[in-house]
């Protein structure tokens, strides 16, 4: 593929993610800087090129289809490579702080290992990594960059899915080795379990409970998810763990397996006003590139 062909192709595909974001061609327009019945022409091409319809149309907006939902995945990881790939152009001109707003497990056990490695990409920025169990405001300008587990419910909101990831119920041998054998999710009864503490869920996505059983109540409980992670390695019960996360400590065993196992999803948020920031855009396409490439998600990579 020629050059000016790859281009081309980039840019009809940059107004597909647009539209895919913004779920009107309007919407999409200002997003991108230019005029609906531009946007609409690109979806045109884009569609007659790969002999597929990309959205349903409707008076609420554009809707993908399955063919749309196939493409996402593929149009954001170019997106990626392309962001990537004009940054490491410009990562001289990488400069000031970036507030990168992330729940603890993500932030703990995935970013912080990998931030020595964006600071020396960019030798002129610096990095705030909140990783704690909340909601961050973009709105309120908490974070530059904020990793959550929904969607944005916010108009000004530049948004991608980062990943989908996995958890499973995890204890240690010990724990294990000296309470009744779980067989069955029926044999769960009488266990004794670590988890959040329901009343002060920062998300309705960690309330695992209500998920995989009734009638399960954990007799440890924290806001924290390294907290909850730390009691189970102390023996303390059966804990719903990423796997992303539990796999790096052998001392944990899974329970069950695969038959109680949950999907969640990671999201990564940027505000409208911000997406143009050198900075912002440095760490965004370097965190999108770091979960392109990971292993060990248990779904989704």
């Amino acid at each position: 593929m020629s050059a000016r062909q790859s281009r081309h192709n980039w840019d009809d595909l940059r107004h597909f993610l647009a539209v895919a974001r913004a779920g009107t061609l309007s919407a999409a327009a200002a997003a991108i800087g230019t005029d609906h019945t531009t946007v609409a022409r690109r979806i045109g091409r884009l569609e007659e090129s790969l002999a597929a319809k990309m959205f349903f149309r409707s008076n609420a907006g554009y809707g993908l289809t399955p063919a749309g939902e196939r493409l996402l995945p593929m149009a954001e990881a170019m997106e990626a490579g392309f962001i990537a790939a004009s940054l490491e152009r410009e990562s001289s001109a990488v400069a000031g702080t970036v507030r990168i707003g992330t729940p603890d497990g993500f932030g703990t056990f995935f970013l912080a290992p990998r931030m020595a490695r964006l600071a020396a990409l960019h030798p002129g920025l610096e990095i705030e990594l909140l990783a704690t169990a909340r909601v961050f405001s973009l709105s309120k300008r908490e974070a530059d960059i904020v990793i959550s587990l929904t969607s944005p419910d916010h108009a000004r909101v530049v948004s991608r899915r980062l990943t989908d990831y996995l958890l499973r119920l995890y204890a240690t041998r010990e724990y294990l080795a000296g309470r009744p054998a779980v067989r069955c999710a029926a044999d769960l009864q009488g266990h004794d379990f670590i988890g959040y503490i329901e009343d002060m869920l920062f998300t309705p996505e960690l309330n695992f409970f209500s998920d995989y059983g009734q009638g399960l109540n954990a007799r440890v409980r924290s806001t924290n998810l390294i907290t909850q992670l730390h009691a189970t390695l102390a023996g303390g019960g059966i804990c719903m763990l990423p796997v992303f996360i539990a796999r790096a400590f052998p001392a944990l065993e899974p329970v069950l397996g695969a038959e109680i196992c949950l999907k969640r999803a990671f999201y990564m948020h940027i505000h409208e006003d911000n997406r143009k920031a050198a900075q912002v855009r440095a760490a965004a396409a370097f965190i999108a590139a770091e979960v392109d490439k990971a292993e060990g998600f248990g779904g989704g990579l």
